[in-house]
């Protein structure tokens, strides 16, 4: 699919991976949608930078776990930007709680890594799609993590919301085709604003991977790119993470 003046939608765009996304699709023409929640001036900051250097940006606020706050979402992206045409599934939360500690994992803490990194994909997915439809052609990346492949994460919740992202990519796939393509990116350890308070073990970590550096929020952002644009591809999870899980 060539990406030129198509309209995307970024959830978390304006932090992480998401605001590597936004900036890399709008190098490729793209008019981009920063989703935030919580983080307004992040994603200002990232759609101002996209206008200064040329592009068409908006930020634009929804808690993805609210089916109706993501229903007006894209229904304002549509009228300021146009329908869209691609989606990056990128919100995601956790919580960083030690694997064995199964009595810190709450009813709560399940209700919402679930609400935002699961259903909250599936929310943004069922809005565009009607849009997709119509015009014949769309792209939804998903954001997974080698967590949901692993079992092994930040919290035993959030690994296995991964693992049902990967689920859902999978499912959607078959419910969108022929005209929809749905894929699933799953990084390993990426250097954001995750590994806060934690540097140290960051650091650790970089020099046993296969490929001795942790990737990037630039590097996930270019393959998320390739997998928009690559049109015989669907229902992949695909893996970026220098080698982690050989």
């Amino acid at each position: 699919m060539e990406l030129t003046n198509k309209v995307a939608l970024v959830t978390g765009g304006g932090t992480g991976i998401g605001r590597a996304v936004s900036f890399a699709l709008a190098k490729r023409g793209v008019a981009v949608a920063v989703n935030y929640s919580r983080s307004k001036a992040d994603a200002e900051e990232t759609a101002q930078k996209i206008i200064q250097e040329g592009g068409r940006a908006i930020a634009i606020q929804a808690d993805v776990s609210s089916n109706n706050e993501v229903i007006e979402m894209v229904r304002v992206i549509g009228h300021i930007l146009g329908d869209v045409d691609l989606l990056v599934n990128n919100a995601s939360i956790t919580h960083h709680i030690p694997l064995p500690d199964l009595n810190a994992v709450t009813e709560e803490i399940w209700d919402e890594l679930f609400d935002v990194n699961v259903k909250g994909m599936f929310y943004c997915a069922r809005a565009v799609a009607p849009m997709m439809k119509t015009s014949g052609q769309g792209a939804i990346v998903n954001v997974g993590s080698i967590a949901g492949l692993t079992g092994v994460g930040s919290s035993l919740p959030y690994a296995i919301s991964k693992s049902a992202v990967h689920g859902l990519t999978k499912s959607l796939a078959r419910a969108l085709a022929p005209h929809i393509r749905v894929n699933c990116v799953a990084p390993g350890a990426v250097a954001t604003r995750w590994w806060a308070g934690r540097e140290e073990q960051m650091q650790k970590l970089a020099p046993n991977l296969l490929l001795k550096q942790l990737s990037t929020p630039e590097d996930i952002a270019q393959f998320i790119c390739a997998a928009l644009e690559q049109e015989a591809m669907t229902g992949q999870i695909i893996t970026v993470d220098s080698g982690q899980t050989l």
